[in-house]
């Protein structure tokens, strides 16, 4: 009887999306799962609202209300867009910046948040390509902006995406701020009330000229210039595990002044499927195997491995062995 209850209300939620505030494919989609006589994929899509917490959205993509798809996205970014609205009332104009990295859907879903951030009046930086979260976190402070989003599941296997929001300070939301937020997203019940229509006018594309500046800007921080001199042409093996850290991280070591940089090709290959591994977590010995055979081969001192939004890093080092 629980059984047939949960299937009651996973397909009268379902229904609502068969309207047409929702595209064709994705109700081509719904429709697939209610004739299906194994309601599995039904209950997993729907049985619950994917929730946005204190670090954002994340959950494996696909249609539904538990799923991430442009519509759960959607809710997000305009129950943002309504609290920034309300929080900076007295700016004359709000401003956000928006990021990805190199999952499936990614750029799709930094597309749509732009969108949705400009149809309500907020001006929008958008990355030309996958970047880096710190570097995200920089444009913040860097362009004086009030908010800004990434979409990125970290380091979670390929099936996920996610959406991490920050503050003004380029830190992730704290209290109130994050309570505030989360309840305004909360009030998005239907795509009905998600403005994606966005305004061109308001959304200018960033790229390389913040990327110089990050790493100018980072150059500056470091503890010991004089300890890269001595060791400059130290061999360091460097892997992005197929993600955003190939943008930025080999230039930047660059800048820093280290010369010899060997790289793990097979891995520099942008891809959401992330082939050469089973999960792209720099803290999992698996994710580096292929860099540290690649140490071995070279005799490199130093490996190492940026996560798939380049905000983590794996370290292995050359012991007596």
């Amino acid at each position: 009887m629980e059984n047939q209850e949960l299937i009651k209300q996973v397909t009268e939620k379902a229904e609502k999306w068969l309207t047409p505030a929702y595209d064709a494919e994705t109700q081509a989609e719904v429709k697939r799962m209610l004739e299906n006589e194994d309601k599995t994929e039904l209950i997993e899509a729907f049985y619950k609202d994917l929730e946005f917490g204190t670090g954002g959205l994340r959950g494996i993509m696909g249609v539904g209300s538990n799923r991430m798809n442009i519509y759960t996205v959607g809710a997000a970014t305009q129950g943002l867009s309504n609290y920034l609205k309300k929080n900076f009332k007295d700016l004359p104009q709000i401003s956000v910046v928006v990021g990805h990295d190199c999952r499936n859907n990614s750029r799709l879903f930094a597309e749509t948040s732009a969108n949705i951030f400009s149809a309500n009046g907020i001006k929008v930086y958008l990355f030309d390509d996958m970047r880096p979260t710190p570097e995200m976190s920089f444009a913040i402070r860097h362009l004086g902006c009030q908010s800004g989003i990434i979409l990125t599941a970290s380091h979670n296997p390929k099936e996920y995406n996610g959406y991490k929001a920050y503050w003004d300070d380029g830190a992730q939301m704290i209290a109130p701020h994050d309570k505030n937020t989360i309840a305004e997203v909360n009030k998005i019940r239907n795509a009905s009330e998600i403005k994606f229509k966005g305004n061109k006018e308001l959304i200018e594309i960033i790229g390389k000229e913040i990327d110089e500046q990050y790493i100018n800007d980072l150059t500056k921080i470091s503890l010991s210039p004089e300890s890269i001199a001595r060791h400059h042409d130290m061999k360091i093996v460097y892997t992005p595990i197929h993600g955003t850290g190939v943008t930025v991280i080999p230039p930047t070591l660059k800048a820093f002044g280290f010369t010899n940089i060997i790289h793990v090709p097979e891995q520099d290959v942008v891809s959401g499927d992330f082939p050469t591994v089973v999960s792209p977590n720099p803290e999992e010995p698996a994710a580096l195997a292929l860099a540290v055979e690649k140490a071995k081969e070279t005799d490199a001192e130093l490996v190492l491995a940026s996560d798939p939004d380049a905000d983590r890093v794996g370290i292995a080092c050359k012991d007596d062995k």
